[in-house]
């Protein structure tokens, strides 16, 4: 099973990732990843799709995609660290998978998010990703 990672949402204000599923008159009908709930966003809901996000670095900026694979490669097999792990812990993971991240610009907050969603993805979905706008294949 391939993830669209432009198909699957985060939704500002509330806990977990969301797959869409149609739009709706007044918002978007998704469904929670974790346990399969449908709910509508509506249009004041601040959705964003992971394709859609990167993080930065030294080159600028890399898509979401990417440092899930590099997390993974780093990863292997074994489960990342919990989102709540030591400041310390997270930087040495993220500087093991992505060395030239922007230590200026992507902070641990962000680490601690991008953990949570990686391990949500390797849990309910994949990280056999659909090809992107440029056609290219990314794989775990």
């Amino acid at each position: 099973m391939q993830t669209d990672l432009a198909r699957i949402l985060s939704v500002s204000g509330q806990h977990g990732l969301y797959k869409y599923i149609a739009q709706a008159r007044n918002g978007a009908i998704a469904e929670s990843l974790c346990d399969g709930k449908r709910c509508v966003f509506t249009g004041n809901s601040r959705i964003t799709t992971l394709a859609d996000i990167a993080i930065y670095t030294d080159r600028g900026e890399m898509k979401l995609s990417e440092v899930f694979l590099a997390l993974k490669t780093v990863l292997g097999e074994q489960d990342a660290p919990s989102p709540k792990a030591s400041e310390a812990e997270l930087t040495e993971l993220f500087s093991k998978a992505i060395p030239d991240y922007d230590a200026d610009r992507f902070y641990v907050s962000h680490m601690r998010k991008v953990i949570d969603w990686y391990d949500q993805l390797a849990k309910y979905a994949s990280f056999d990703f659909v090809k992107d706008e440029d056609g290219q294949q990314e794989e775990a």
